[in-house]
């Protein structure tokens, strides 16, 4: 079904925002160097730019290259180009080669824990939650605990959040755009 929403959605600017969101911006720009169009986006809610990066950045048993496959993962299957062309750059940033990224994106990986990782959160998020009971197995059985598996649900629904916004609001990507599979 194709996106028929006729509220335009621009991104907003520092002076557009709340004063919270005008300071999360500017430390988003010393730490950066810029407002991801995503980010400044969330900024239409007063709230919800601290409450998202709050949660985005809390601790979890996940490494970050383990996140960054989660949320390439999701991504693919939510259909989302912003998150899939951001999280190819963060991808790459935390060590996975361009033709590694794409295989996660296609669910696999040469690397079997990070496989049965990625298995598990194409599945979790296909099918929302009512998964193959040989991919949950699977998962623990390359060393990933019921500790990674709750820290795993809580990363699918940080990635599925920011997939609907943008597939929502389609607001311009401002990373290279990721390629198409």
């Amino acid at each position: 079904m194709e996106n028929l929403v006729k509220t335009a959605f621009n991104v907003p600017t520092r002076e557009e925002v709340s004063a919270t969101n005008q300071e999360i911006f500017d430390a988003l720009n010393k730490a950066l160097g810029f407002v991801p169009n995503l980010y400044a986006t969330i900024a239409y809610s007063d709230n919800g730019l601290k409450r998202y990066l709050d949660f985005q950045n809390a601790k979890t048993s996940l490494s970050n290259k383990e996140k960054e496959a989660v949320n390439l993962v999701v991504s693919q299957v939510n259909g989302c180009v912003y998150c899939l062309s951001a999280h190819t750059v963060l991808g790459k940033m935390n060590g996975f080669t361009d033709e590694q990224l794409l295989d996660i994106r296609r669910a696999k990986s040469e690397n079997a824990k990070i496989n049965a990782l990625v298995k598990l959160t194409a599945d979790l998020t296909e099918k929302r939650g009512k998964v193959s009971a040989d991919n949950v197995e699977d998962f623990f059985a390359h060393g990933y605990t019921k500790e990674n598996l709750v820290d795993l649900i809580i990363q699918i629904s940080d990635k599925t959040a920011m997939n609907y916004l943008h597939n929502l609001t389609k607001v311009p990507v401002d990373f290279p755009i990721a390629s198409v599979l």
